[in-house]
């Protein structure tokens, strides 16, 4: 078994997946040179840590090299804060209430191991890496994997009910998106083959414990007067109690960002619940799913628009505001970039910005849309 494992760790593993799709690493490079590619494809910078040597890659195969990239970016703020509100907007608020739990707990719990383990990533050489912000991070398990899988299938298992669709359809779309992500984390050199694989299991165990109990959780989420109180002191306690490193990371900070997002999205459906406006499908479930028609793609194609204007700009007001008042509060040079890492700042503004950005996603974006004609 140690065997095995050790062979699912080993980085030379992920660079020859790294070859097999064309992506070859061609030698280092200063942080401030960059190499230039040959005859046989582009060269991409694989970035270090400041001041040290990179290693750095040449990409043969573009089509897999967009390809995984853009499968990377799904598991990025990009996608979170402009996609997942879509389901919200143009398919069923019921169904993005479900994948936005189900996310923040998968998330937390992933983030919490990799902090807990403290298991590095793959070392370059001989692997080439291509993101850099999360490098910092440890490596298991792998998170991206994580949310992938519980995103794709929390939607997949939740659906039927609501829309009427082929399952099959439904499950094929699930298992491609997953390994996307998936793949995608090795070829950009972030992950080992042990650290995905052991994402997608647990994230698997998370969502098989807890679907007996997803309509229990709705109902309490939904009808209990302490709800709107209890969620957000709750995720605010666990961003506050998340493990402290000896080194400065990007997890406890994207943590706090995914739990106030929840904490802000589970007061709104709260608060819509209350008002009897919930803006979900109308009619006997599950509905046939929207007709794809010129009017509905225009309809949908304004909703993502303002919706994802009003979100951007909820996030930068707020985020703003906070670090003004932190600032002043703890004495903070305004120009002091690096203080936004200190613990008590990094976790109430990004934990009330997100929040912010959550409500202004479940009450306000909609009723936006109605005034609108939108919707």
């Amino acid at each position: 078994m140690q065997e095995l494992l050790a062979y699912l760790q080993d980085p030379e593993l992920v660079a020859r997946f790294q070859r097999r799709c064309g992506l070859f690493l061609v030698g280092a490079a200063h942080p401030s040179r960059r190499r230039t590619g040959g005859h046989t494809g582009a060269s991409v910078r694989a970035e270090g840590p400041r001041g040290q040597l990179r290693a750095v890659g040449q990409e043969t195969n573009w089509l897999l090299h967009i390809l995984f990239l853009f499968s990377a970016g799904l598991g990025h703020e990009i996608f979170y804060i402009t996609c997942l509100p879509c389901i919200h907007w143009s398919l069923d608020p019921f169904l993005c209430r479900r994948l936005v739990n189900m996310w923040g707990l998968v998330m937390y719990i992933g983030q919490v191991m990799k902090d807990l383990l403290k298991l590095p990533r793959p070392v370059s050489p001989p692997v080439v890496k291509l993101e850099t912000r999360v490098d910092a991070e440890y490596g298991l398990p792998s998170t991206h994997a994580m949310a992938a899988t519980s995103i794709s299938f929390t939607l997949l298992f939740s659906a039927p009910s609501r829309l009427q669709f082929q399952f099959e359809v439904g499950l094929l779309i699930a298992v491609t998106l997953s390994s996307l992500v998936c793949l995608s984390r090795l070829y950009t050199g972030m992950h080992s083959v042990l650290d995905v694989i052991c994402g997608v299991v647990i994230s698997a165990v998370i969502l098989l414990l807890t679907y007996p109990c997803w309509e229990t959780l709705d109902h309490l989420q939904l009808h209990t007067r302490i709800s709107p109180i209890a969620v957000p002191a709750l995720l605010l306690f666990l961003c506050y109690k998340y493990p402290d490193l000896d080194h400065y990371s990007t997890t406890r900070g994207d943590t706090t960002t995914i739990l106030g997002a929840c904490a802000g999205s589970s007061v709104g459906y709260w608060v819509n619940e209350q008002l009897g406006e919930t803006f979900e499908p109308q009619g006997t479930l599950p509905v046939p799913l929207p007709t794809l028609t010129a009017n509905a793609l225009a309809l949908c194609t304004g909703r993502f628009l303002v919706g994802v204007v009003a979100l951007v700009g909820t996030r930068q007001i707020v985020k703003t505001t906070s670090l003004h008042v932190l600032y002043s509060w703890y004495r903070v040079p305004k120009n002091d970039h690096n203080a936004r890492r200190r613990k008590e700042i990094e976790v109430p503004y990004k934990f009330t910005t997100y929040t912010a950005v959550g409500l202004v996603h479940s009450i306000l974006t909609n009723r936006i849309f109605v005034l609108l004609g939108l919707l």
